[in-house]
Formats: C-alpha cells, structure tokens, sequence
C-alpha cells in the first residue's frame, strides 16, 4: 500500500498523460503566428489592478524592518546553516541566503528579500521533494546540506552597471487606467532599480539596500544575487497546484524539475477545471483589453491594446492555453504573487515565465489541481 501524502501526492492522471505525451500532436511556430509575433489571444484573461478584492496582502513593509547592508554582505563567506526561527516581519540573512540557493535549485521563492514568508517555505517543500527528503516545509541541516552542495559559489556577487542597462528605456509613471495605459508605446520599467531586480530575482528594494551609495550609472559595481545558470530541461507536465498555489513542472520521469509561486484564479473567477494543454507562446506580449468578454476597468468600455513590456498588466510573456482566455503570465507587481487574486490564470513573476517558455513547449498537458483534496491511501 502506497500512502498518499496530503499536499505532495502527483495526481494519477499525471502518469497516464507521460504514456500519450509523445505522439501529443503540437503546433509548429511556423504554422501559429502567435508564437512569433509577441500577440496574445484578444480574449485573454487578466488581472484587475484595480479592484479592491485584489489587494489583499500589502506585503512586508521592507524600510522598516530590514537590517544593514554590512550584516547581509558576509553572506558571501557564510556557509553553514544556524538552526532559529524565522519570523515574516523580520528580515533575516540566513533568509537571503537559502532564497538564492532555492532559485539556483529551481525551487523558486518569488522576490528575494530576505523575509521568511509562504513562498519561501512552499520553496523548502518543493525542494524536498525534488532531492527525496522528508516533507516538512522547514528548513533543516539535511536540506541545507544539499542546496549549499549543488552550487558552492557564494550566494551575492559583483555586477558592473552597462551602457545597456541603463539606456532603457524607462517611464517615470506607468498609469493604472487602461484608457492611459493604452497611449504608451511601451510599458517600460519605471526605474533601473527595478530593471535590476528583476534581472536578478530581487525585490528593487533590496537592490537599494545593498548599495546605497550607487547611484546606477553605466560602470557603477553594485552587489546583487547570484541565482545561477539558465535551467535547461523538458518539463512535459505542468500541475497547477490551487492548494499550494504553485505551478509544479515534471520531467518524463515523473521527477519535480521546477516549482513557481502561483496566483491562480480566484473565489469570484475561478481558474478552469480539469486538463488544459500550451497552445501558443508569446515573448514581450502585447494585451488586448476587452470589457465585453472579461471584466470592466473603471470607466473603460472600449477595446484598448496595451503594449508589450514588464509592466503590461500580464507582464512580459505570455503562455496561452487551448482553453479560450486562459495562460499562464507574468506580472507587474511580483511581490505579490500569490498574495492577490487573478481572473483565472495562472500568474507567476516576470523571470519564472520567462524561464518556464524555455522549458515547456506547445501541446505540454496543464492539469488544474487541488491537493487539499487528497486524503488517504492507494493500493
């Protein structure tokens, strides 16, 4: 007898899909023009910036409670895992360090910066699962054995500031009304702390910590986080996990390859049921607003286009499902991932759907999941 374990257990379905993945008939970039030309379907769905049901955690108030760049800096020479208890209001850099070692891991935890939190701790999980640990959500010496051990190179690292970097483009403001939104030609970063961060998985907050002093000009060295090489492998299965709110990709051999914090759907909108397949992607993609079919911003009731950037409402990229209006996406705002609500996509940060289109390609199963209703056992 095979227990299934309450929040870990891969859905049966999973395996009988690797038996028919193969001959999955897929769609060549040449034959989908949305592959190639940065559109996505005009009846996609999107968040609502807007709506007051959305902004449910502010998240942590980072000024406040972090501590000073000189007491994160020696990370770089730190080595050993000091059991204590991690607590979300306070920053922490034993934090910072394990969240750069779970993003080389591709466990992802979102935004590093150096808070316990959620997505942290479902990281640690994913984690233990990918290496055949015990599953607890916590952090011990045996797991930090083995993340210190996949990449020995010190988790912060020097970076000199380019010429590219800093020509752009930038807007100072990115409007919240779709109808301003619409008349940018681009929806650039807003500043080049932000381009930064993201660039390198960090909250622009943290960027700012680390080097007070610098004023971001091309040449300027800054320290920021090492998160490592580009992944490279075949996810062949993508489980959106609605209990663990996270996007859980596998290899053929039913092996967890990657995890991301997810938004997914939510009470008023939920995300589809059942099994979807990738149906087309989308790099720097563009967004068609339409009230008629998804929901109604403000005072908006025309059709806008709103133009490809890291700021656009689904952020950089797109990966469209064969369900009409649904994806998976990015985001504006990745701090809050998994601390708002989305019309029924899946939402994860800029840098992980940007990692994930790499790995995953058209006709890839996404099964819709909900591990809180997993109980007992199987023969």
């Amino acid at each position: 007898m095979v227990k299934l374990v309450k929040y870990f257990v891969v859905p049966l379905s999973f395996y009988a899909s690797l038996m028919t993945f193969a001959t999955a008939q897929t769609v060549p970039a040449s034959q989908d023009p949305s592959l190639t030309t940065g559109s996505i379907p005009q009846d996609a769905e999107i968040v609502d910036p807007q709506r007051p049901d959305q902004d449910l955690a502010a998240g942590v108030n980072l000024k406040a409670q972090t501590v000073p760049a000189e007491d994160l800096i020696p990370l770089t020479n730190a080595a050993v895992f000091q059991s204590r208890p991690f607590k979300a209001e306070k920053q922490d850099p034993i934090v910072l360090k394990l969240q750069v070692m779970l993003d080389r891991a591709h466990a992802s935890p979102g935004v590093i910066d150096g808070f316990w939190g959620d997505n942290v701790r479902k990281a640690v999980t994913a984690a233990q699962e990918m290496h055949g640990l015990p599953i607890t959500g916590r952090i011990d010496q045996q797991l930090w054995d083995v993340l210190a051990g996949l990449d020995t190179t010190p988790p912060l690292r020097t970076y000199v500031v380019t010429e590219k970097d800093v020509a752009g483009p930038f807007v100072a403001k990115t409007p919240r009304d779709y109808a301003e939104l619409s008349k940018m030609e681009t929806i650039a970063y807003r500043t080049i702390e932000e381009m930064i961060g993201e660039k390198f998985h960090m909250d622009e907050k943290l960027v700012r910590q680390l080097n007070p002093k610098s004023g971001f000009n091309a040449g300027d060295e800054i320290i920021i986080a090492d998160t490592g090489k580009p992944f490279k492998a075949n996810v062949v299965h993508l489980i959106a996990d609605k209990q663990r709110k996270q996007l859980l990709g596998y290899g053929s051999d039913a092996r967890l390859l990657v995890a991301y914090p997810a938004t997914i759907g939510s009470s008023d909108m939920p995300s589809p049921a059942g099994t979807h397949a990738v149906k087309a992607i989308a790099t720097k993609a563009e967004y068609w607003y339409r009230p008629k079919v998804n929901f109604q911003q403000g005072k908006n009731t025309e059709v806008l286009r709103l133009a490809p950037g890291p700021n656009n409402p689904i952020g950089s990229t797109w990966i469209g499902l064969d369900k009409p209006t649904f994806g998976i996406h990015g985001t504006p705002e990745p701090s809050k991932i998994d601390k708002t609500n989305s019309h029924g996509c899946v939402r994860l940060t800029n840098w992980d759907v940007e990692e994930l289109v790499h790995l995953v390609k058209p006709g890839v199963p996404v099964e819709f999941y909900d591990s809180n209703n997993v109980v007992g056992s199987a023969q």
